[in-house]
């Protein structure tokens, strides 16, 4: 009988209650399931003490139990700041905090002499709002995470000064690229007719594709030094195993990634004929500016002031030796340019233009429904900015969810096939030593809960990937 009731309630609802109702109520669902995921890896961090057999050859006690004391204090910071960030959303949507930061975007314009037709510069002023807001409150947690958490644990590289110049740099680069895009998408979108939609997908695809072209050349510059990797045997290796594959390599950069982390990583971008491979410092044994420091201290090379050492990069030397000799960051560049070679990057850019696409006649499809605005306090308009939010962020959450864990288990496979494409190219030994070394350098601990790992590992765990390769170590 309470069932009957319950349901005749919900009927008689009206339509924007229920949709506000089932949108918190999946957001906190969702919240909840992360919440129980996090718990069962927490758990497995707490005991397992010590290094497994079957890890024996692979970690030594110390830098175990290290990687196990940073993945616990990264697990008390998620479950803290994921409670902030749901119970602040949370607020947002019962007080209305959408619709006010809406009615200020036009008082602001009205006070510039722009009235409510001007609805793309609203629209503008409401982003520029939403995206200060959103950068304010989320730096007390990135000032903790930074100068707290990592540089407990030895991988923070940054002045307070050089934090914060970043910060406002990384906004500001943010908004001139964010207003321009956005006022273009919210022209052709008033413009469109019918078939917007199409026009829409099509702007968004070639913005993307713009953005990926000069990002590594224009953008990334402005945050960290790039310059060629020096000509020597590393280079001569790097441009014959690209050769050996008709990867179209045209430059290769060492970027400083030290003056912020001793994290490490490699990447390559560019389109068509013209690709280029990046490395970061902290991935290179003889680059590394804390392996620099170390000899240094220790009296076997000079100290050599050059620019890569301003003051703002702190002489902390937490560990004794960081990076891969250069076989092991040939055998990365064979794993990276296997995603190449397999036709990953482009599957993922498909996959993604096909989510675009798909969204973007969805939200045609929506955008004419009143209650949807209703639902969130919009009652007597329905701004086309507000509908992409809605829409994008809300009405499509659980499809989101759904996308991202399919993309995950992806992205696993293609992990491991760019792992055998390696092996192929005989770097098989090489890789199995630099996968235990980065994992090493960047404290990832070995043991994972079965479900954490299925739901959030875009990587397979070290274990798994190590066994796939020992079979044919020896080639």
């Amino acid at each position: 009988m309470g069932m009957w009731t319950f349901l005749d309630v919900l009927c008689e609802m009206p339509p924007e209650k229920l949709i506000f109702g089932a949108v918190l109520l999946f957001s906190w669902t969702v919240y909840l399931w992360e919440t129980f995921l996090a718990q069962r890896q927490r758990r497995i961090y707490k005991t397992t003490t010590h290094v497994p057999m079957e890890l024996g050859q692979i970690m030594d006690s110390e830098t175990f139990a290290k990687s196990r004391l940073y993945q616990l204090d990264k697990s008390t910071f998620s479950f803290w700041s994921g409670l902030y960030s749901e119970i602040e959303g949370t607020l947002i949507l019962i007080f209305g905090g959408i619709p006010y930061l809406w009615r200020l975007s036009g008082q602001f314009c009205g006070y510039a002499g722009f009235g409510i037709e001007y609805e793309i510069t609203q629209s503008l002023v409401f982003l520029l709002l939403a995206t200060l807001f959103s950068a304010l409150t989320g730096l007390p947690w990135s000032l903790y995470n930074t100068f707290v958490i990592e540089e407990k644990h030895g991988f923070n590289q940054q002045t307070l000064g050089f934090f914060l110049k970043d910060a406002i740099k990384k906004f500001i680069v943010t908004q001139c690229i964010l207003l321009p895009v956005s006022s273009l998408l919210l022209y052709i979108i008033k413009i469109g007719g019918d078939y917007f939609f199409i026009y829409a997908w099509l702007f968004t695809l070639v913005v993307s594709l713009v953005l990926v072209t000069i990002y590594a050349d224009y953008i990334a510059p402005l945050f960290d030094k790039f310059t060629p990797l020096p000509e020597g045997k590393l280079k001569q290796d790097i441009e014959v195993m690209a050769k050996s594959i008709d990867f179209p390599l045209t430059k290769v950069y060492v970027v400083e990634g030290s003056k912020r982390s001793s994290h490490s990583n490699a990447y390559f971008y560019g389109f068509f004929k013209n690709k280029r491979i990046v490395l970061f410092d902290t991935l290179l044994e003889e680059y590394s500016v804390l392996n620099k420091d170390t000899q240094e201290e220790s009296g076997t090379e000079p100290h050599n002031d050059g620019e890569g050492d301003s003051e703002e990069i702190k002489a902390k030397v937490k560990n004794k030796k960081q990076g891969c000799k250069n076989e092991e960051v040939l055998a990365v560049l064979g794993h990276e340019l296997g995603h190449w070679k397999l036709g990953h990057t482009v599957k993922n850019i498909i996959i993604s233009q096909m989510n675009s696409f798909l969204c973007f006649f969805l939200f045609a499809v929506l955008i004419g429904r009143k209650e949807l605005f209703a639902a969130f306090g919009f009652y007597d308009s329905q701004p086309t900015l507000i509908g992409l939010l809605i829409i994008f962020q809300f009405i499509f959450s659980p499809y989101n969810e759904v996308l991202s864990f399919c993309l995950t288990v992806l992205s696993r496979r293609f992990e491991f096939q760019a792992d055998a494409f390696a092996k192929k190219l005989g770097k098989a030994k090489d890789l199995y030593s630099a996968l235990i070394k980065l994992n090493k350098d960047n404290l990832g601990f070995p043991v994972s809960d079965w479900l954490f790992s299925m739901w959030h590992y875009s990587h397979p765990p070290l274990l798994e990937r190590l066994q796939a390769l020992k079979s044919s170590k020896q080639d």
